[in-house]
C-alpha cells in the first residue's frame, strides 16, 4: 500500500494527503474521458427510430430497451440494457443537438447489475452525461467513438420533462410468459389491485393464451393495463429458472429484471409509488382499507424511507375451503382465490422473500426481492401491518392440512371482489 511502513503522524498525514490528491485526480480523469466531444457538426439528425422494446446492437452481445434522462446528481442519459457481462467492454453514446447541428460523442459507463444469478446476460446501466446545451431528444449507441450516424438506431430519450403525478400506484408484472393461462386468478389479482387503489398495471408480456389476449385487451381499452412487447426469446436462450442451471441459457426468468428495472423508470414521473410483484401476489393490508391508507401511515412512521419490504407467504392451490364456490366461473380457466385461505407457515431454516412498493424517483438500480442501490432507507413492514397472499403451488407440499394456517383477511373484500369479476366477465363474456 502506499501508506504502509508509515509511523509518525505527519507522515501519516503527507500520505493520506498525497493519496487523496491522487485519488481526485484519478477521479478527474475519468470524468474527463467520458465528457462529450464533438466529432461531426453541420449534420442533420438521421437513423432509423427504434420502435421495439428490445433493441439488438449489431455484434455486440449489447441489447437495448430503453433511454431515460436522470438528473439526480447530475445530468446523465441512464440506458436499461443487457449486455454480455464479459464480453461487453465498451459503449459510447452519440447525440445528434439540434440547434447547433453537432454530432457529439459520449464514452458509457456500463454497470452490469450484481443480481445476475450466475448467467452470462445480465440487467445492465449504460450511462451517458449528455451534452451541455443540448438537451437531446434521441441517442444511438456504438461500440465505437467513429462511424457514421446514419447508420445506428436512434432510441428516444425518456423523462427529460418533470409531470405531475398521474396516478398513486403502478404495479409493474415482468414477465407474462409459459402462454399463460390463468385467467380467473388474473382477473380476481386486477379486480383487488383496483379495490386497493390501483390505476394502472404495466405488464411484460411474452406470450400467453388466446383467452387471456381477450382479458388483456379488455383492461387495456379499460385504461387499467398497458402492454409492454417482451420478445426476448427472439435475442436470447432464456431460463424459466432464476438461477444458471449450465443449460446454455442466456439469461435468467425471462429477463424479469431487466423489466422491473424499465417500468421503475418508465413510470418515475408518473406514479407516486410504484409496486413489484407477480400476477399470482396480492399486497393485502391489515390495519387499513387500501394501499393509500397504509403508505400515508408508512411514510409517516418512517419519513426517510424509499423502499417498504412485504413479507411473501404461500397460499397452496391444493388445498382449498368450501366458501365462494361460484358455478359461473367454473368453467373459466384458473384459480379462485377465495377458496384458497390456509397458509404454510414459516420455516424456521428459510427466510421469507419480500415484494415491493417503492418511491420510483428514490431508486437507482432494483432486484426481483430488494433493491440495489436507492437513495432513502429499505424497510421491512411487519406482518401484522400487511402480508403477500400468494396462492400457488404449495411449497411445503407434505405439510398435513392442520399445521396450516387459516387467514381470511382476503374474505374482507368477498363482496366487492365477487361483484366486480362478475361485471368483467360478463363484459369479456368468459
Amino acid at each position: 500500500m502506499l501508506c504502509a511502513g508509515k509511523k509518525s503522524y505527519f507522515a501519516a498525514a503527507v500520505c493520506i494527503t498525497v493519496t487523496s490528491v491522487l485519488t481526485v485526480s484519478y477521479l478527474r480523469l475519468q470524468r474527463l474521458s467520458h465528457q462529450p466531444k464533438v466529432i461531426q457538426e453541420g449534420r442533420r439528425c438521421r437513423g432509423k427510430i427504434a420502435n421495439s422494446t428490445i433493441t439488438a446492437l449489431k455484434g455486440n452481445k449489447t441489447f437495448i430497451i430503453s433511454p431515460y434522462f436522470d438528473d439526480r446528481e447530475s445530468k446523465v442519459i441512464r440506458l436499461i440494457g443487457i449486455v454480455h457481462h464479459k464480453d461487453v467492454k465498451q459503449l459510447y453514446c452519440w447525440f445528434c443537438c439540434q440547434p447547433d447541428r453537432k454530432i457529439y460523442v459520449s464514452k458509457a459507463k456500463i454497470d452490469v447489475h450484481s443480481d445476475r444469478f450466475g448467467f452470462p446476460y445480465g440487467a445492465a446501466d449504460i450511462v451517458c452525461l449528455e451534452p451541455e446545451n443540448c438537451d437531446p431528444t434521441h441517442v444511438s449507441i456504438h461500440q465505437s467513438p467513429h462511424g457514421n450516424i446514419d447508420q445506428l438506431p436512434r432510441f428516444e430519450i425518456k423523462n427529460r420533462k418533470a409531470e405531475t403525478f398521474s396516478v398513486d400506484f403502478t404495479v409493474c408484472i415482468s414477465a407474462m410468459f409459459g402462454n399463460y393461462n390463468n385467467v380467473l386468478q388474473f382477473i380476481q389479482s386486477m379486480e383487488m389491485y383496483k379495490i386497493l387503489g390501483v390505476q394502472k398495471v404495466v405488464i411484460y408480456k411474452n406470450n400467453c393464451s388466446h383467452l387471456m389476449e381477450e382479458v388483456l385487451k379488455f383492461y387495456v381499452e379499460e385504461g387499467t393495463v398497458e402492454i409492454i412487447p417482451w420478445p426476448i426469446n427472439s435475442h436470447l436462450r432464456v431460463s424459466s429458472k432464476w438461477h444458471f442451471m449450465q443449460d446454455g441459457t442466456h439469461i435468467g426468468y425471462y429477463g424479469q429484471i431487466t423489466a422491473l428495472n424499465d417500468c421503475i423508470y418508465r413510470n418515475m414521473e408518473r406514479s407516486k409509488f410504484v409496486v413489484l410483484n407477480d400476477a399470482d401476489e396480492i399486497i393485502l393490508p391489515l390495519k387499513h382499507a387500501n394501499w393509500k391508507a397504509m403508505m400515508n401511515s408508512l411514510q409517516e412512521q418512517n419519513p426517510e424511507t424509499s423502499v417498504f419490504l412485504f413479507e411473501n407467504h404461500i397460499f397452496p392451490e391444493t388445498v382449498s375451503s368450501h366458501m365462494f364456490n361460484i358455478s359461473s366461473w367454473n368453467t373459466v380457466p384458473g384459480v379462485n382465490i377465495l377458496q384458497h385461505v390456509y397458509r404454510e407457515p414459516d420455516r424456521k431454516e428459510v427466510i421469507n422473500p419480500r415484494k415491493m412498493i417503492v418511491d420510483p424517483r428514490k431508486v437507482i438500480q432494483t432486484s426481483v426481492h430488494s433493491v440495489l442501490r436507492a437513495y432513502g432507507n429499505s424497510v421491512k413492514v411487519p406482518m401484522d401491518v400487511a402480508l403477500i397472499y400468494h396462492c400457488r403451488k404449495a411449497l411445503q407440499r407434505d405439510l398435513p392440512r392442520e399445521y396450516l394456517i387459516r387467514d381470511t383477511t382476503l374474505w374482507r373484500y368477498n363482496s366487492s371482489l365477487i361483484k366486480n369479476v362478475n361485471k368483467v366477465l360478463s363484459q369479456t363474456m368468459l
